[in-house]
Order: C-alpha cells, then sequence, then structure tokens
C-alpha cells in the first residue's frame, strides 16, 4: 500500500487578500517571507487572493486586481457599489472552488468582515493582519472579530490590550513599515533644507479635496521664503496624471498667483521622505512611513461633508486625534489639520514651525525617533522583521490546525 502524504508534505495553498496600497505593500513583504520560509523547511506553498501590482511582483497569483479599490467615504463607496458587488461575487465562487489552507485579510474591513463570513462557514481558517481599528469605531466589532478569525496579527503596542477580554489569539509583530524604511535607506541621501514634498494621498478623493489647498499654501510659503523649492510625489502615474491637472487648472483659476514650478514625480516618495527637508501630506499610511524616515510633516484631510457628518456620529477620533502617528505616540507629533481647517491661512505658520530652524522642529524628530521604537523598529542583533513574524504566525496557524484532529473544534 502507498503510505498516504502528511499534512506538511502536500503543497500550501494560502491566500492573501488586501484592498488598498498599504495593504498591497504588506501583503508582498508577507507573501515573500511565507514563501521564504516554507522553501527552507523544503515545503512547496501556492499564494493566490488579491492584491495590487506589489503583491503581483510579489508573485501572488491574484484572482482579484485591487489597485482602485481604495476608497474612503459613504458617497465615494456607493458609487463604486457594483464594481465591490462583482469582486465579491468573483471572490467567493473562486475561494469556494480552491478552498486554500488559510487566508490572510489585511485591514480594509468592511469588505473583509463580508468576505470572512464567507470563510468562516467554509471553514476556511482566517488570519486578519493589520487590526480594523476598532478603537476608532468602537468595540462593538471585537465579539465578531473573535468568532470569525484563527488569529490578529496587529501592528500598534496597544491593540493587544484592546482584544485581551474577546479570547482572539492576538499578537503584536510590529510596524512593517518600519522594516521597509530601514531597508531602502540610502546612506548617501541628506536632507534639502529648502525642499518640500507635497504628498496629497493616492485616492481620487483625496486630490479632490487636498491639492487645491495645497496649492494655494504653496503659493503662501513662496511669497514669505523664496528659497523654498517644492515638488510633489505621487504613488502612480495615474494619480500623477491627476494632480498635473489639477495644477494646471489651479493656475488657471489663480492667474495672479506666484506659484512656483511644482514638478509632479511618480514612485519615488521614498526618496523624498529621505531627501526634503519638510512634508505636507494627506492622512494616512504615509504619515508612519514618514515618521520612520524623519521628515517632519503637517498633516491634512477632508471629506465629502455627508461622509463627514456619518463619521462624526460614531468615529471618537474626530474629537482626539486623526492621525496614526498621533495616536500611537498619544501626543501631536504632528500638526494635524481636518476639513475647514485645511487652508493656508493655518497651514502655513505650522509649516513655518517644523522647517529647519523652526522652534518645533527639534520637539518633531524626537518624537519621530520615539514612534519609531514603539513601532517595533531598533537594531537588536537576530530582531525578526515584522512580515517575518507574521508568516511565521501564519503557518503556525496552519500547522497547528493540520495537525489537530479531525473533528476539532476552532478553539
Amino acid at each position: 500500500m502507498n503510505r498516504e502524504p502528511n499534512n506538511r508534505e502536500k503543497p500550501l495553498n494560502l491566500w492573501i487578500m488586501a484592498g488598498e496600497a498599504s495593504g498591497d505593500i504588506y501583503g508582498a513583504a508577507l507573501a515573500q517571507d511565507v514563501v521564504r520560509r516554507c522553501r527552507a523547511e523544503g515545503r512547496a506553498v501556492h499564494i493566490g487572493g488579491m492584491g495590487g501590482p506589489a503583491m503581483a511582483a510579489a508573485g501572488v497569483d491574484r484572482t482579484v486586481d485591487s489597485t482602485e479599490l481604495g476608497v474612503i467615504g459613504i458617497i465615494e463607496i456607493l458609487r463604486n457599489i457594483f464594481t465591490f458587488i462583482g469582486i465579491y461575487r468573483k471572490l467567493v465562487r473562486t475561494v469556494k472552488a480552491e478552498r486554500p489552507d488559510a487566508v490572510v485579510l489585511i485591514d480594509y474591513p468592511t469588505f473583509h468582515l463580508m468576505f470572512a463570513k464567507v470563510l468562516y462557514k467554509l471553514k476556511i481558517p482566517v488570519v486578519w493582519y493589520v487590526s480594523p481599528h476598532v478603537w476608532v469605531w468602537g468595540k462593538r466589532r471585537i465579539p465578531k472579530l473573535a468568532k470569525l478569525c484563527r488569529k490578529m496579527l496587529v501592528i500598534f503596542p496597544f491593540e493587544p490590550e484592546i482584544y485581551a477580554s474577546s479570547g482572539l489569539d492576538t499578537e503584536f509583530v510590529g510596524h512593517p513599515l518600519i522594516d521597509m524604511v530601514e531597508a531602502r535607506r540610502d546612506p548617501t541621501v541628506g536632507r534639502d533644507p529648502n525642499l518640500v514634498v507635497l504628498l496629497p494621498g493616492s485616492r481620487s478623493m483625496e486630490i479632490k479635496y487636498l491639492l487645491f489647498p495645497m496649492l494655494a499654501t504653496v503659493a503662501e510659503l513662496h511669497r514669505k521664503h523664496p528659497e523654498l523649492r517644492f515638488v510633489l510625489s505621487a504613488p502612480r502615474e495615474r494619480t500623477a496624471a491627476r494632480c498635473r491637472e489639477g495644477i494646471s487648472r489651479w493656475r488657471r483659476r489663480h492667474p495672479r498667483a506666484e506659484l512656483p514650478e511644482i514638478p509632479v514625480e511618480t514612485g519615488k516618495t521614498a526618496y523624498y521622505q529621505q531627501a526634503a527637508g519638510t512634508g505636507l501630506a494627506a492622512s494616512g499610511t504615509v504619515t508612519v512611513e514618514s515618521a520612520a524616515a524623519g521628515l517632519p510633516l503637517v498633516v491634512v484631510y477632508r471629506l465629502n461633508y455627508l461622509t463627514l457628518a456619518i463619521f462624526g456620529l460614531c468615529v471618537k477620533l474626530f474629537r482626539n486625534a486623526f492621525t496614526m502617528v498621533n495616536i500611537i505616540a498619544d501626543k501631536p507629533v504632528f500638526e494635524e489639520f481636518l476639513q475647514w481647517k485645511v487652508r493656508p491661512e493655518l497651514l502655513v505658520p505650522a509649516l513655518e514651525r517644523i522647517l529647519p530652524g523652526g522652534p518645533e522642529r527639534p520637539r518633531v524628530e524626537r518624537e519621530m525617533r520615539e514612534v519609531r521604537e514603539l513601532l517595533g523598529g531598533g537594531d537588536a542583533p537576530g530582531r525578526l522583521r515584522a512580515s517575518e513574524r507574521a508568516a511565521a504566525a501564519v503557518l503556525g496557524v496552519i500547522d497547528g490546525i493540520q495537525s489537530a484532529p479531525a473533528n476539532g473544534e476552532k478553539r
């Protein structure tokens, strides 16, 4: 009789699901570390799921390309509702056919919670990487997550305590951006004190609401500090094209304004986070990335007013802080401006305070270093990267399930 192969001899089928740009980056790093770990153990592995260009480059066999799915806000989601429904149905059909050994869901909570319910019914284990912000929206989602997930991998040090009473297996693995920023740091690049980088975001909504106030701020800064130069960094060419068109439109509407030349670069955000002296950025993952790179920022955000009104009913964060760096540090590392406060009269003085030589610059530089340490940075020998810890945890969940009795329950 031929011997049946044991579970570790069978090819591993893992799905990784990311719905926006930051999750795509984390998913790519996770996929690479899962493959690296499996190869070291002599295991075959296939990784599928949903992601963007980074995951595709990492070898993920994507059922869905999520490049344009990163929308925020009630109105924006409604405009794309049929796209989301079509993607959801396609993923459900495919996951039922493939039945992967486990699925890793990265952030993107509304969509992924719906998909997690399907996976739970199919008895496909779920590992959630990058917790939904339950500390923003309230803790009502925690029991649901505890039911649907085998394990929660969190990237902020305060998050394990939030899940402590739920019974959900939760592990702090560190923030993957800390490792990524360190890995790409170029020791030959120094900061230009006169260079200001604009980071208006990657979503069309962000460009729509933030680009014009940023340009008005640049015009006033240029008038007061003619030695300053400016550059806009976009994550991809489609976003860059929107920004170039927006700059042209702003110039036509304000023919008397002295707006300096603003080159629009694609895919060079990491470089400018190391080379620029100061930045003006949309709130998002880029603020954590900038803090890790040592770039002082002023942070802004605007939403559709209906979205803001709905969010204002349930988001506690708007009464305290909305910038992730400030939440992590539990203090205002970066000055932040929301909605009607996103205007040059407030942004110009805030930027002047953190320009090289500005009165707030030393404090911001010190507190950015503190945030980096809180997120698991450091140079301790043998320290595992966040994605290495996450890969070990994901494979540990799969191995634990495969070695359990066939009739074993989840917990």
